[in-house]
């Protein structure tokens, strides 16, 4: 088996390695290729990953390249996590909605979309190219915005098998199972716990919590509404859900808005210091594994969420991951060819989602919203129409107001001018 990792200079890829290390016996792995246009970076990265796989035994063969073909042909197995433009475009995304007071976040939001104006023409490159040259192989998804990414995945690229996945919703299982331990002493085993969620990504409400088939969801609703935390105890009571913190920009725009008036540092500019930090640390040369404090990089589970998915599919295990994946009529009376965040079986087969229950109307109608937002920014990304992508920003319930949307737009594409080629004719 030959798994490729487009962004293998990522920060996040020693994870992914020690999870493939300790898949080893389950995953005939045979090589795995970082993949990455930054030669310094991979090299620092992957110089770490290869002492790391080393002091393992050498289960599997490590390579490097700067050459996407080269790297993708014959794999099984494409894992995406790139960032066009790196951290530095994503500190112009924070700043963007900040200059003109809307909500500057990497997914979320105009910072979102000009993300993803960027990635979605790169992606279906990747997609292109395995269709030619490993036209057998399965795309995981991780590059943000993931699910916008991949929607525009599915509807532009539809010969690809792909799962769109993230660590929030293992994440989210994780802290609800720490929560119940601390209130009530019950201490259940992650494997054996299933989260119901439902929504895009990013944009998710979680519903259910079954262990060993048995639902305890009204007491994890119950320790919810004892406590103070992110939300509203009276929320948590109309919807009887909990919302995915990323909600938290819709449901508390003003606050977060507010909160980007003590910039800097953005988040972007607090992950370059983090990151700056860790590369010293991978170049340490007697340094075989990841450092203890990675988790401050965020994206904890990362490995669990790529390696468990991989795992399940390849091994036709049958067993229920959630992942963004077009529903295809699960949900009933919603348009079938939506990418959900959803539960699915994974097998042999590819990733079968699994019959779920509506929302209520409180949450379909933004989920509609934001659909509907996605659904024009994969077109605009992919035509390089300046007036789809216009439809795009006034569709946004997080955009501007429609008096400033042009002055908006007009930012965006000049700020990111050149990883936007096709919104320019010169």
């Amino acid at each position: 088996m030959k798994v490729t990792v487009i962004g293998g200079g990522s920060t996040y890829t020693p994870e992914l390695v020690a999870g493939f290390l300790d898949r080893a016996e389950v995953l005939p792995l045979d090589e795995l290729w970082l993949m990455d246009v930054a030669l310094e970076r991979l090299e620092v990265v992957g110089g770490l990953a290869r002492r790391t796989i080393e002091a393992r035994g050498n289960p599997f063969e490590l390579r490097f390249s700067t050459d996407r073909r080269r790297a993708i042909a014959a794999a099984s197995y494409v894992i995406t996590q790139l960032r066009v433009g790196g951290i530095t475009a994503r500190r112009e995304d924070e700043y963007l909605g900040r200059r003109h007071g809307l909500v500057g976040q990497e997914t979320t939001g105009i910072g979102g979309m000009a993300n993803a104006l960027r990635t979605i023409p790169v992606v279906l490159e990747i997609a292109a190219d395995m269709a030619d040259v490993a036209p057998r192989a399965v795309l995981i998804n991780f590059t943000n915005p993931s699910g916008l990414v991949t929607e525009a995945l599915t509807r532009y690229a539809p010969a690809v098998k792909v799962a769109g996945v993230c660590n929030s919703p293992v994440t989210a299982k994780m802290e609800i199972l720490r929560r119940l331990q601390e209130r009530s002493g019950l201490d259940v085993a992650p494997e054996k716990a299933r989260l119901d969620v439902l929504g895009l990504n990013h944009l998710s409400w979680f519903r259910g919590l079954k262990v060993s088939g048995e639902e305890i969801w009204p007491q994890v609703l119950a320790g919810y509404r004892q406590e103070v935390g992110l939300w509203d105890r009276r929320l948590i009571e109309a919807l009887g859900m909990i919302p995915n913190s990323y909600l938290q920009y819709y449901y508390q725009t003003d606050r977060k808005v507010a909160e980007q008036a003590e910039w800097p540092p953005s988040r972007a500019e607090e992950v370059m210091a983090i990151e700056q930090d860790l590369l010293s640390e991978y170049a340490e040369p007697d340094r075989c594994g990841a450092p203890e404090d990675l988790m401050k990089r965020g994206g904890a589970y990362y490995s669990t969420v790529a390696t468990q998915l991989i795992d399940a599919h390849h091994n036709d295990l049958g067993r229920t991951h959630v992942v963004n994946v077009r529903h295809d009529g699960a949900v009933t009376g919603w348009p079938e060819d939506w990418v959900l965040e959803m539960p699915c079986r994974v097998d042999g087969q590819g990733f079968h989602p699994l019959p779920a229950e509506p929302l209520p109307p409180a949450c379909f109608g933004l989920l509609a919203h934001v659909k509907m937002y996605e659904i024009l920014t994969a077109e605009a990304a992919v035509t390089g129409d300046r007036e789809v992508a216009y439809r795009a920003l006034l569709t946004h319930p997080l955009g501007p107001e429609a008096d400033q949307i042009q002055a908006v737009l007009d930012d965006m594409l000049t700020t990111h001018r050149a990883y936007l080629p096709q919104f320019w004719s010169d």
